[in-house]
């Protein structure tokens, strides 16, 4: 044996009997002065550990995200949504362990414009539609309307076959996309008046004959018999007599043009409705 390792031997075995004869304050003091790196480095360590296992199951991607804009909340808490988004991801087989459902009844946008909070919430919207996030989008029919008129919507008609439709053959919401290349003009006065223009129209989107170029963009839930109308959330709609272009608001489902996917906002509409 070397000189060196007798001489680390004889500080560990001088070390240990000191350990030893002190108190447990003392030992308590001991470890920390000698090995408060090494706690502080393990601790790190774990603390990135967890993180990272946290990060992991928090931010699995999404396989179904739906947007009920304009909700009313007031009534309820978030545990419906909750609910729902655990509820469906059983009903539609989605495996937990990879994916992550969201029902998002956080975001309003008004017909005025609103302010900085609602302008992130159009930003946001704009965003995830693009990228094909969203996966349905629920809302009233004039909020609705207002999207469909910027081709956000997909034809309905064009991705299900008709026995996949038939069950809402009589909910069926549509747009007049010759409406899609009407000049709404360049300055904000302009693009007001053809607004004001829309608003005074008098429209059945039930009713494709009325149109013409009639597109299935949505589809109407009704009033009531539903997991929708029993959560409350479009109650305001109904209870204010709300109308929009003549008819009654009702509130309609679509499905965006990006969703890679849109079967799962079909089987969405399943689950509400029953």
């Amino acid at each position: 044996m070397s000189s060196q390792s007798s001489v680390i031997e004889e500080i560990r075995e001088q070390q240990r009997k000191a350990f030893a004869t002190m108190s447990f304050k003392e030992k308590l003091a001991y470890f920390w002065d000698y090995y408060k790196v090494h706690t502080i480095a393990a601790v790190i360590v774990i603390v990135l550990v967890i993180s990272f296992i946290s990060s992991y199951h928090s931010n699995k991607p999404y396989a179904f995200y739906a947007v009920l804009l304009n909700a009313d909340t007031s009534a309820d808490s978030n545990d419906t949504s909750v609910m729902w988004a655990q509820e469906f991801q059983d009903y539609a087989d989605i495996d937990p362990e990879s994916y992550q459902v969201y029902i998002d009844t956080s975001i309003a946008i008004s017909r005025e414009g609103g302010g900085q909070y609602e302008l992130a919430n159009r930003q946001k919207m704009a965003a995830m539609m693009q990228i094909g996030d969203i996966h349905a989008i629920l809302a009233d029919t004039e909020t609705f309307e207002n999207y469909a008129r910027l081709e956000y919507f997909t034809d309905l008609t064009t991705i299900f076959t008709e026995e996949e439709l038939a069950p809402y053959a009589d909910l069926l919401y549509y747009t007049d996309a010759a409406a899609f290349d009407e000049d709404t003009g360049t300055t904000l006065e302009e693009m007001d008046a053809a607004q004001e223009k829309v608003y005074a129209q008098i429209i059945d989107h039930s009713d494709p004959a009325s149109m013409e170029k009639p597109a299935a963009v949505g589809i109407r839930i009704p009033e009531s018999g539903n997991k929708l109308a029993d959560a409350g959330f479009y109650t305001y709609l109904y209870e204010s007599s709300d109308t929009f272009q003549g008819y009654p608001s009702e509130t309609v489902i679509g499905i965006p043009i990006s969703v890679k996917e849109p079967r799962l906002a079909l089987r969405f509409l399943e689950y509400l409705m029953k």
